[in-house]
């Protein structure tokens, strides 16, 4: 198989006739894809709408057409997470099913992975056609914050249409709402060429989006998930370890000065507060026991690193 679409619907009926015959037009007006052989992948996340009846008839005619039926509404990551164990093609191809991505934009696409030797294709949403404050502006932050955390200059991190090898999806995992950091994720996987290509946004033709503003709160959140783990997955101790040195030591300096500061004014004969009087003395016990804290915790977290099943998982790339 040279080609594999996987697509994540929740609730889009009145899309997914569009957008397949869209994809099979697409396909077979290229001349860069005409020969090809492909799948489309439809993951229904839930869908109450009857969108798996109506996947189920369509396959019946379509052969190219094959789907997976969710029990519940479970996420865009676990939709993706089943399509991309399910593709065969040599290069996969992700797009939502809302009709806002162009499946015009996929020859060239696939194209930057054969020949220009990308391991992964990212769209960028140049000109967008959504509201600008609940989801231009708010994107804009988000796609700055993630390119100075990730180091990736992408300027549309969350593009739902992406292009990539198939042994990128295969070697990465997603789960909870990482769908929006898959580049970070192959990145950290090793697979660090990684192509932009701006795209045409389609304004949503039916139905609402089914995201709400908590995407960004979750979406900083997981970012500083996946920025911890990659990190300091394995080697915990170096920032809690770290950290809790710190804050022992300054507690430390704090108290012995301020028990300096008594025995020398005592000597001296000069008038003194009891240690214990002073607010800055029980600060330092609270740098002391935090500390103490983070330092065990640094040890905790290296003995389940040590325990874990994968602490020796690493991706080879070549062998001779």
């Amino acid at each position: 198989m040279d080609l594999s679409i996987v697509i994540s619907s929740y609730n889009e009926i009145e899309s997914l006739p569009e957008l397949i015959d869209w994809i099979h037009r697409s396909i077979q007006q290229s001349d860069y894809l005409r020969s090809s052989s492909y799948e489309i992948l439809l993951v229904d996340d839930g869908s109450t709408d009857g969108s798996w009846e109506w996947i189920q008839k369509q396959a019946e005619t379509d052969k190219t057409l094959h789907g997976i039926r969710f029990r519940r509404n479970y996420g865009k990551s676990p939709a993706l997470h089943c399509g991309f164990a399910a593709a065969s093609g040599d290069i996969v191809i992700t797009m939502d099913a809302d009709l806002q991505d162009s499946p015009e934009e996929i020859p060239e696409m696939v194209r930057m992975i054969q020949e220009d030797g990308y391991d992964l294709v990212s769209g960028w949403k140049k000109k967008r056609y959504d509201n600008v404050l609940a989801k231009n502006i708010p994107s804009k932050i988000y796609n700055w914050t993630a390119r100075k955390v990730t180091g990736i200059q992408l300027h549309d991190m969350n593009c739902g249409l992406k292009a990539y090898r198939n042994e990128v999806i295969k070697n990465i995992e997603i789960y909870g709402d990482m769908h929006r950091y898959i580049p970070y994720l192959a990145k950290n996987a090793g697979f660090n060429k990684i192509g932009e290509k701006p795209v045409i946004h389609q304004a949503r033709k039916y139905g609402k989006s089914k995201f709400g503003m908590s995407r960004f709160v979750n979406g900083f959140l997981d970012l500083l998930t996946l920025w911890f783990l990659a990190g300091f997955g394995k080697k915990p101790m170096h920032i809690f370890g770290v950290c809790g040195i710190v804050s022992f030591l300054t507690g430390l300096a704090i108290a012995a000065w301020l028990i300096l500061e008594k025995v020398i004014a005592q000597a001296g004969g000069l008038k003194y507060r009891a240690v214990t009087d002073q607010p800055l003395f029980y600060l330092a016990l609270v740098a002391l026991l935090i500390g103490t804290m983070l330092f065990l915790t640094g040890f905790l977290g290296e003995l389940i690193s040590r325990s874990s099943a994968n602490r020796n998982d690493y991706q080879v790339r070549d062998r001779i």
